[in-house]
């Protein structure tokens, strides 16, 4: 049989009766003859069974439940390109009505039919976007007033997400980092102004830091900011990376002051894909007026017969994120949105008060300000323990949870943490079957004769600091 006849004959065979699934999936060249849709698709979806199923991925901040309608949506606009606004033009409309809804969501003051916003692929680009105005605002005051523009920089705590170590590193502006200490665990907005002087371009706390789930707070930074204003007379402002927070506080903690009811806050950042529980990627970032939005931010093109004026920096991008937006909104509502989120509150406290009950175990702290939080090995029981935070993190992954282990930002880099992140899909039931995971693998540990491979390397690394320990 020739080569063309045996392709057809594996074309029309079982899926698992094929030579395709004796080979190697194709790693360097494409393969050179077609293959059945179905053979295809099996490969791919076998490549991913191993994996940890999306809802027992309590390490990420990304949504992994939606609803069969909205999924059905998204799937329905796959193919759509957002930037096409000629072609697509509801979903323009639509996506203006997701910003007009965040920016008074945060009390917005613009008076403007449509609010001054942008879309992004994730919080990362809007977080990007938010910086890159500071930076232009502040440049263009600089050459204004005829003083150097050269030696910018930014502040914000050392709990700070990559996206803002990319941004400083990609437009050459220095970032100075506020050290997190256990007694100060957030951004103290007395350190953030000894850091500050006349070529900062804004400082950045944080809603929902990634490393603890603890909120930095900004009202009291604006506080101390204005009176640090008004005595230099420089107007630094604030731009808060509120990724998480963004789409908790306005929901469950509508009373604390952090958004645009604060003199300094001139721009917000959050992730749709994160609690705005809509699928990857999407991100807003919202100025307080369009004043705080420099104009060469705003590009133009003639794109399929029409000038598009864009912020961003991705052209394409999918428009079914906006779709599931906006379809979030109209289905939720206000209400709904604060029943999801208060339920993943209430499981998350949950799980942190049983984890603190635990005799091994440390809650990082007393109260959450989001869900999520983290906890380490208690000091006590940590001098006799014969196994680390890292076998924890692979015994719960040979059951599918992730639950990752890692070490605190400079400073406080000896502690090694565990967290969890409680989304919507996470039940209580979940949560007992985590704990009852958590509680097993620890009984098991606490039966080892030798200390495990981790425990050794983790006690050669911090007997240097001359901690003793007796197993």
């Amino acid at each position: 049989m020739n080569t063309k006849q045996e392709t057809r004959a594996n074309a029309t065979t079982a899926v698992f009766g094929s030579e395709k699934m004796l080979t190697p999936a194709p790693t360097q060249n494409i393969p050179q003859h077609k293959t059945t849709p179905e053979i295809a698709y099996q490969m791919v979806k076998d490549e991913t069974y191993p994996q940890t199923q999306p809802r027992l991925n309590l390490a990420t901040f990304v949504t992994t439940y939606m609803d069969e309608y909205a999924t059905r949506l998204m799937n329905e606009a796959i193919n759509v390109n957002y930037i096409d606004e000629t072609e697509y033009p509801r979903v323009a409309v639509m996506c203006g009505r997701c910003i007009n809804i965040i920016a008074n969501m945060w009390n917005s003051p613009e008076k403007a039919e449509w609010k001054t916003g942008a879309l992004g692929i994730g919080s990362s680009e809007a977080c990007m976007l938010g910086g890159v105005a500071a930076w232009l605002r502040w440049r263009a005051k600089r050459k204004a007033e005829g003083k150097p523009f050269d030696k910018p920089n930014l502040v914000m705590s050392s709990a700070f997400q990559v996206v803002w170590e990319k941004f400083c590193q990609l437009w050459q502006i220095e970032m100075r980092t506020v050290p997190l200490t256990l007694e100060k665990p957030t951004l103290d907005p007395k350190d953030a102004l000894a850091m500050c002087d006349e070529n900062t371009i804004c400082i950045v706390p944080i809603a929902g830091v990634t490393w603890t789930g603890l909120n930095d707070d900004i009202e009291a930074l604006d506080h101390e900011l204005d009176a640090y204003n008004k005595k230099t007379g420089y107007d630094i402002p604030i731009h808060v990376d509120a990724a998480s927070g963004g789409f908790i506080l306005p929901f469950l903690n509508p009373e604390v002051k952090w958004d645009f009811r604060l003199k300094w806050v001139w721009s917000i950042s959050t992730s749709g894909h994160k609690y705005g529980l809509v699928y990857p990627g999407l991100g807003w970032v919202v100025w307080k007026d369009k004043k705080y939005l420099p104009e060469e931010m705003s590009f133009s093109v003639n794109y399929l017969g029409a000038n598009i004026t864009q912020v961003g920096l991705n052209f394409s991008r999918p428009a079914a994120q906006i779709l599931g937006q906006y379809y979030n909104f109209i289905r939720l509502g206000f209400d709904g949105y604060k029943e999801v989120q208060q339920n993943s509150m209430d499981v998350a406290c949950y799980c942190h008060e049983q984890i603190g009950k635990m005799k091994c175990f440390e809650n990082y702290s007393k109260e959450l300000q989001n869900p999520l939080f983290i906890w380490y090995m208690n000091p006590e029981y940590d001098k006799t323990a014969k196994w680390t935070l890292y076998d924890l993190q692979a015994v719960l992954q040979q059951s599918g949870w992730m639950v990752p282990a890692y070490t605190m930002p400079k400073n406080i880099d000896s502690l090694v943490v565990m967290r969890v992140v409680v989304r919507q899909g996470m039940s209580r039931d979940m949560a007992d079957m985590l704990l009852s995971d958590i509680g097993n693998a620890v009984a098991g540990f606490e039966k080892l004769k030798y200390p495990t491979q981790s425990r050794l390397d983790y006690e050669a690394k911090v007997k240097q600091k001359g901690r003793v320990f007796t197993h």
